[in-house]
């Protein structure tokens, strides 16, 4: 403190008489030498980004929060109501999202569901579940293909449950390219699927992870498909992410050159358009954020990924950032911070930000 005054008093003695009445404070601090003011990082080395401490790794939104808590302190009721109104509201996209993030808390902390299945065994949304958390279980398991045979009528059960639903048929989707079936079996589930669905984007999601493992590695065949869903979908629909979670498959485990790369920019092109649609700072998009980014990145278009990393905030996702290390926030604010360098470094081109990067 002492010095701070010391170099004030200094300064002011050197302005002469004429700044010593009505100095302001931004006069002031614009006189007062670079290390004795505020470290704050200048806006356009942050570049409009939120800080490290402030990211969220899988931030749940207002309704699922309180059921994860209750969840944790042993009920379900929280839980039970908040898919009872995604049932009856006919909310299927964030039904199978929040089924998905229950199912995943329950494989750690069970005793809430198992209360819940012996009070309520013939409850939809207990039933739906069920069947998703008994494919979660044996999923990684080296019999998975014999275990799986096995979960089969709990999906049939969550499907009766209520006819309208696309969520389990989403769940047997997964089922059949988890057990290997075969392609007939898979176009009936298929078309069940998008008889009560037909925009589900869940269910595109797992049709697209169908194909490419049953196509093995035939990423062209993959992008086809994708391409032919978000053609048919209307603006704005979650299936206009198909083409880029599509490029995802492509970049990560075959390589960029698997697909022509205008394939690739159109995918992650029609992705941003998506984008625009939700709000900055949104919880609901973020999981497809998140992948646009590894796209973007992964071609090299850093000041279009530096523009989705500004409308994700704070709303960081496991995946696909948990595909490159064993700490997927730590590998998300690496990125972060190596987007934030080329963007600076990279002025955009007169392509729209595709700038080619050697070492992606």
């Amino acid at each position: 403190m002492t010095s701070r005054r010391t170099t004030f008093h200094e300064l002011h003695v050197r302005t002469g008489a004429a700044f010593a009445v009505g100095l302001s404070m931004v006069d002031t601090m614009a006189l007062l030498p670079p290390f004795i003011r505020a470290t704050r990082m200048p806006p356009y080395l942050t570049a409009g980004l939120s800080a490290d401490d402030e990211v969220l790794l899988d931030a749940p939104d207002d309704r699922l929060g309180p059921a994860l808590v209750a969840a944790g302190q042993g009920t379900y009721g929280r839980a039970a109501e908040l898919l009872s109104t995604t049932r009856e509201s006919a909310a299927w996209e964030l039904r199978d999202r929040y089924v998905r993030r229950l199912s995943a808390f329950a494989r750690s902390r069970p005793e809430w569901y198992d209360a819940w299945r012996a009070d309520a065994p013939y409850d939809p949304d207990q039933l739906l579940l069920g069947a998703q958390l008994a494919v979660d279980r044996v999923w990684d398991s080296p019999a998975r293909v014999e275990l799986l045979r096995e979960v089969s009528p709990l999906i049939t059960a969550a499907a009766r449950g209520e006819d309208r639903d696309p969520v389990p048929w989403r769940i047997a989707l997964d089922h059949a390219r988890g057990s290997q079936a075969g392609h007939t079996y898979f176009g009936e589930l298929w078309e069940a699927a998008l008889r009560r669905a037909p925009l589900h984007y869940g269910c595109h999601v797992a049709a697209l992870r169908y194909l490419a493992a049953s196509w093995r590695g035939s990423y062209r065949e993959c992008f086809d498909f994708a391409d032919r869903a978000a053609q048919d979908a209307p603006p704005g629909s979650l299936v206009q992410a198909l083409p880029a979670r599509a490029a995802l498959a492509c970049l990560t485990e075959a390589g960029s050159d698997a697909v022509p790369r205008e394939r690739l920019d159109a995918a992650a092109d029609r992705a941003i358009e998506l984008s625009a649609t939700f709000a900055p700072a949104d919880p609901w998009p973020a999981e497809i954020r998140n992948k646009l980014v590894y796209v973007l990145v992964r071609l090299g278009r850093w000041q279009d990924a530096l523009e989705q990393l500004r409308m994700l905030g704070p709303y960081a996702t496991s995946f696909p950032w948990s595909r490159e290390a064993g700490d997927p926030l730590g590998r998300f604010l690496e990125v972060r911070e190596e987007v934030r360098r080329h963007a600076l470094i990279h002025p955009r081109s007169g392509l729209g930000g595709r700038v080619r990067s050697a070492g992606h």
